[in-house]
Protein backbone atom coordinates (compact mmCIF):
# COMPACT_ATOMS: atom_id res chain seq x y z
CA UNK A 1 0.00 0.00 0.00
CA UNK A 2 2.79 2.40 0.87
CA UNK A 3 4.66 1.65 -2.34
CA UNK A 4 1.51 2.38 -4.36
CA UNK A 5 1.07 5.69 -2.57
CA UNK A 6 4.74 6.56 -3.18
CA UNK A 7 4.40 5.67 -6.86
CA UNK A 8 1.32 7.86 -7.26
CA UNK A 9 3.07 10.74 -5.47
CA UNK A 10 6.13 10.50 -7.73
CA UNK A 11 3.99 10.35 -10.85
CA UNK A 12 2.03 13.45 -9.86
CA UNK A 13 5.26 15.34 -9.07
CA UNK A 14 6.70 14.48 -12.47
CA UNK A 15 3.50 15.53 -14.22
CA UNK A 16 3.42 18.85 -12.35
CA UNK A 17 7.07 19.66 -13.09
CA UNK A 18 6.72 18.95 -16.81
CA UNK A 19 3.65 21.16 -17.02
CA UNK A 20 5.60 24.05 -15.50
CA UNK A 21 8.49 23.72 -17.97
CA UNK A 22 6.60 25.11 -20.96
CA UNK A 23 8.70 26.24 -23.92
CA UNK A 24 7.46 28.26 -26.88
CA UNK A 25 9.23 29.65 -29.95
CA UNK A 26 8.11 33.04 -31.22
CA UNK A 27 8.93 34.11 -34.79
CA UNK A 28 9.03 37.89 -35.07
CA UNK A 29 10.08 40.36 -37.79
CA UNK A 30 13.58 41.68 -37.16
CA UNK A 31 13.12 45.36 -37.85
CA UNK A 32 15.97 47.85 -37.78
CA UNK A 33 15.58 50.28 -34.90
CA UNK A 34 18.63 52.47 -35.42
CA UNK A 35 20.24 51.15 -32.22
CA UNK A 36 21.58 47.88 -33.64
CA UNK A 37 19.31 45.67 -31.55
CA UNK A 38 18.13 43.93 -34.71
CA UNK A 39 21.68 42.79 -35.48
CA UNK A 40 22.23 41.62 -31.88
CA UNK A 41 19.22 39.32 -32.18
CA UNK A 42 19.98 38.13 -35.71
CA UNK A 43 23.60 37.28 -34.89
CA UNK A 44 22.77 35.74 -31.49
CA UNK A 45 25.18 38.22 -29.91
CA UNK A 46 25.24 38.79 -26.14
CA UNK A 47 23.71 42.23 -26.62
CA UNK A 48 20.45 40.58 -27.79
CA UNK A 49 19.98 38.58 -24.57
CA UNK A 50 18.27 41.43 -22.71
CA UNK A 51 15.97 42.15 -25.64
CA UNK A 52 15.02 38.47 -25.96
CA UNK A 53 14.43 38.16 -22.19
CA UNK A 54 12.29 41.30 -22.15
CA UNK A 55 10.27 39.99 -25.10
CA UNK A 56 9.65 36.71 -23.27
CA UNK A 57 8.69 38.47 -20.06
CA UNK A 58 6.19 40.60 -21.98
CA UNK A 59 4.54 37.31 -22.99
CA UNK A 60 4.45 36.02 -19.36
CA UNK A 61 7.49 33.74 -19.74
CA UNK A 62 10.37 33.78 -17.26
CA UNK A 63 13.35 33.73 -19.61
CA UNK A 64 14.69 33.44 -23.13
CA UNK A 65 16.69 30.27 -23.64
CA UNK A 66 17.73 31.04 -27.25
CA UNK A 67 17.41 33.58 -30.06
CA UNK A 68 18.62 33.49 -33.64
CA UNK A 69 17.95 34.63 -37.20
CA UNK A 70 15.48 32.47 -39.09
CA UNK A 71 15.44 32.02 -42.84
CA UNK A 72 11.92 32.58 -44.25
CA UNK A 73 12.16 29.15 -45.90
CA UNK A 74 12.29 27.58 -42.40
CA UNK A 75 8.89 29.04 -41.53
CA UNK A 76 5.82 27.24 -42.81
CA UNK A 77 2.73 29.02 -44.00
CA UNK A 78 2.66 32.42 -42.34
CA UNK A 79 5.62 34.19 -43.99
CA UNK A 80 6.13 34.74 -47.73
CA UNK A 81 8.97 32.74 -49.30
CA UNK A 82 12.34 34.33 -50.02
CA UNK A 83 12.11 37.16 -52.50
CA UNK A 84 8.39 37.70 -51.96
CA UNK A 85 9.03 39.84 -48.91
CA UNK A 86 11.60 42.15 -50.55
CA UNK A 87 11.00 45.73 -51.60
CA UNK A 88 13.48 48.28 -52.90
CA UNK A 89 16.42 45.92 -52.38
CA UNK A 90 15.58 45.33 -48.72
CA UNK A 91 14.30 41.94 -47.56
CA UNK A 92 12.58 41.35 -44.24
CA UNK A 93 14.44 39.22 -41.72
CA UNK A 94 12.92 37.13 -38.96
CA UNK A 95 14.16 36.11 -35.53
CA UNK A 96 13.17 33.08 -33.48
CA UNK A 97 13.07 33.67 -29.72
CA UNK A 98 12.66 30.59 -27.53
CA UNK A 99 10.93 31.40 -24.23
CA UNK A 100 10.53 29.23 -21.14
CA UNK A 101 8.23 29.50 -18.13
Amino acid sequence: MRSLLALISCASLLAASSALAETRVFIIPNQADGYGVDQCLARSDKCGAQVARTYCQSRDFAQASAYRRVDPDEITGSVPKSGANCSHGHCDEYVAITCQR
